[in-house]
């Protein structure tokens, strides 16, 4: 093989990564005079929940190495929708990545970043050898989420799947759904043959954001979203669901009635799928464990994303 047939089959393994869809994450640690560190970073996964581990990497020629392959401790940042010029910041040379930017130090020294999506303040549990890559392992010792929209990556370039959800919405006929919670209880509105939904609203022109204030006008006006839930096509009815995870600070409502999620079993809904989504809600409300679910109406994938603070 040729030394362009090597360069060009290392270009089509990038991209073929790149398929995959990622959140954005600035990774930190100080030095020992207190100066701040960080780099910008994709490839992060949680890895253990007990104990609480997470990964990233970082590679070799990075600037940044050595600090990080030494470092006692680091903190992951993931960034929000609105924070692609920090991410833009991270990811190039700079002397002073942190000169125009807000932020603290954690309990461990690490610098969080004001207004991220979440944090993770870990000490460093491992460091793994991997090619042209280290792979950091920290152990979560403290952690925040903030519930604003992650900032998106995929193919090389930025996405905001709360804000621009209709970017990605196919031909289908598209249906807003929003699972309003509030405590043990979800918000549901029965029908007029007796059977049980989400509030819904079908988006129009005006699109998938305006279509949930609507939705928020009409049955709760004091909820807010969090993070889209769940999304996923009926190939029988060839329309598509989008549902925002959304909570509200009180259990009333102008449209609908707040029910008990132990209650559930003795409810009759419009559908399977929207019984399965519910189900899972429950558990996962439970755990304070949320995943988004992507597939159809039978089968799909759960990605997990943050555990909350209890």
């Amino acid at each position: 093989m040729s030394e362009m047939d090597i360069i060009n089959k290392i270009r089509e393994l990038r991209d073929a990564f790149g398929s995959f869809m990622t959140g954005v994450t600035v990774v930190t640690t100080c030095k020992d005079n207190g100066m701040p560190l960080g780099f910008t970073a994709n490839s992060f996964a949680s890895v253990s929940l007990d104990p609480a581990l997470l990964l990233v990497s970082i590679a070799k020629t990075s600037s940044n190495y050595q600090h990080f392959a030494n470092t006692k401790h680091f903190a992951i940042n993931i960034l929000a929708e609105e924070q692609k010029d920090v991410s833009n910041t991270f990811a190039r040379p700079s002397d002073d990545r942190f000169a125009n930017l807000s932020w603290t130090k954690s309990e461990y020294q690490n610098p969080v970043i004001d207004h991220v999506s979440a944090w993770f303040d870990c000490t460093t549990y491992q460091i793994v050898d991997a090619g042209d890559h280290a792979i950091l392992i920290g152990k979560v010792e403290n952690f925040a989420s903030s519930g604003f929209a992650g900032l998106g990556y995929y193919r090389g370039a930025y996405f905001t799947p709360a804000k621009s959800s209709t970017d990605v919405i196919s031909s289908m006929k598209v249906m807003m759904m929003a699972l309003i919670g509030h405590e043990n209880q979800i918000l549901l509105e029965q029908t007029a043959d007796q059977k049980w939904t989400l509030p819904h609203l079908v988006v129009d022109k005006d699109g998938a954001e305006k279509a949930l204030e609507k939705i928020f006008a009409v049955y709760q006006p004091d909820a807010s979203a969090s993070f889209i839930y769940s999304v996923y096509d009926d190939v029988t009815t060839q329309q598509q669901y989008i549902a925002f995870l959304c909570n509200t600070p009180v259990a009333t409502a102008h449209k609908g009635q707040f029910i008990d999620l132990n209650d559930l079993e003795q409810l009759t809904f419009v559908d399977g799928a929207l019984q399965s989504m519910l189900m899972r809600y429950r558990k996962e409300n439970y755990l304070k464990t949320y995943g988004v679910y992507y597939g159809n109406q039978s089968s799909g994938t759960v990605r997990q994303i943050v555990k909350e603070e209890v």
